[in-house]
């Protein structure tokens, strides 16, 4: 029995992008999709700081319609924008009244890589649900050529990047990471000239270990050092080390490398997902915040060890909480909270968490309240950061979470 169309056109593409380049995707897609009878196929990436959407296309060859394309379209008040922000279809409309005009995010998993530009025949049932799977195919193939691929690393930028950013930006896991028993939401600023902030995460079981470390300084050296203390921190969990163990080989090697003159603060922290344990040390840094129920339930305070790499010897203690079902952590760093407006007023940790109470109750995904978040910390501060802002958001559904979570339903804060 032949394929229907849909699985036809997956599986040629799938076949086809085995020797494919970042640049022949565009031209490709667009050629298998008007096999299936889907027309002006464009698609969009997002740039680095998630402002704008910018078009894809071949060095050589364009993809059909792409003259007369817009390269660049904002995300805020743009039919385009409003399916990145709502991880949903959206339909526009169409210069043919023979035909249906649609707007489909594209997610790698969870994380949001862009949006598809896309006609089908007016009416058609199944196009919105075969330009779902497209869309994620594409998504997957943007995400597989990344790697490799200065073209995707150009077009996504708007601006120049330090080396310290470009380091940061390559060591760090996805902004967004969503399973049945949680959400997991990163936002990190200035995106183009980031010094010693990063963020790291990773699922092994039950258990998700979760990280974040604020470097002295604001230059190559402060890059470095967060780099080398995440390195340490995946390498020692890797071993099977605890959190206690693991902040010890962070400040040995930091220690050595630097000779005390090198050093991080910290949160190390690690969520057993399926009973609700948290178990995390601090060093130096701020203190986890919990949000339970629409509001700020308490700030997890424990005694802060020395921060890591100061040669002091101090071990941390390890500190635990029992989340409830619904629960949601914010790791942060100080640049968050001490973004300064003209009048030297700082944005304020009450403000900052009741910034995403707020979108909370607003039921916007979890990716699109940081994207918002880092906004209004950038308006706050006219716009530009004198230091790292980062925050690191989970929230933890509860052991059983969704039997069978739409992509919006994961990532929703609930």
């Amino acid at each position: 029995m032949a394929p229907d169309p849909e699985r036809r056109l997956l599986g040629e593409l799938i076949d086809a992008s085995h020797l494919m380049s970042m640049q022949q995707i565009p031209t490709a897609v667009a050629e298998y999709a008007g096999g299936a009878g889907f027309r002006d196929v464009l698609i969009y990436v997002v740039d680095l700081q998630q402002n704008v959407l910018r078009l894809l296309t071949g060095r050589d060859e364009d993809p059909p319609g792409a003259d007369d394309a817009v390269a660049e379209l904002r995300i805020e008040g743009t039919l385009a924008g409003r399916a990145f922000q709502n991880v949903e279809p959206v339909q526009g409309q169409s210069a043919d009244a023979g035909t249906d005009l649609w707007w489909v995010p594209l997610l790698d998993g969870t994380e949001r890589i862009g949006v598809m530009r896309a006609t089908a025949g007016h009416g058609d049932e199944n196009a919105q649900r075969t330009l779902r799977r497209l869309a994620g195919l594409v998504a997957l193939l943007i995400v597989s050529k990344t790697p490799h691929s200065d073209t995707y690393a150009r077009l996504v930028r708007t601006q120049s990047m330090t080396v310290s950013a470009e380091m940061q930006w390559r060591l760090m896991p996805p902004l967004t990471f969503a399973n049945d028993r949680m959400v997991i939401g990163a936002a990190l600023e200035p995106a183009y000239k980031l010094g010693g902030d990063a963020f790291d995460y990773g699922l092994a079981g039950d258990i998700v270990h979760l990280s974040v470390f604020d470097a002295m300084g604001h230059n190559t050296t402060s890059g470095l050092t967060a780099n080398l203390a995440v390195a340490v921190c995946r390498n020692s969990r890797l071993q099977g080390a605890g959190l206690v163990e693991t902040g010890q080989a962070i400040e040995e090697v930091l220690t050595r490398q630097f000779d005390s003159g090198g050093f991080v603060t910290g949160v190390l922290a690690e969520l057993n997902t399926r009973t609700g344990l948290l178990s995390w040390t601090n060093h130096g840094h701020p203190p986890p915040v919990v949000i339970r129920g629409g509001r700020w339930v308490t700030t997890l305070e424990c005694a802060p060890a020395c921060p890591l790499g100061t040669g002091l010897g101090d071990i941390a203690d390890l500190c635990q909480e029992q989340l409830e079902p619904g629960d949601r952590i914010l790791l942060y760093t100080d640049g968050i909270i001490e973004a300064r407006n003209a009048q030297g007023q700082e944005f304020g940790l009450h403000r900052f968490v009741d910034f995403i109470i707020r979108h909370n109750a607003g039921g916007l995904p979890v990716p699109e309240t940081l994207r918002r978040l880092v906004r209004s910390i950038l308006d706050h501060h006219s716009g530009r950061l004198d230091d790292d802002a980062t925050v690191l958001l989970l929230e933890w559904h509860g052991p059983r979470g969704s039997s069978d979570p739409s992509t919006k339903e994961a990532l929703q804060i609930t």
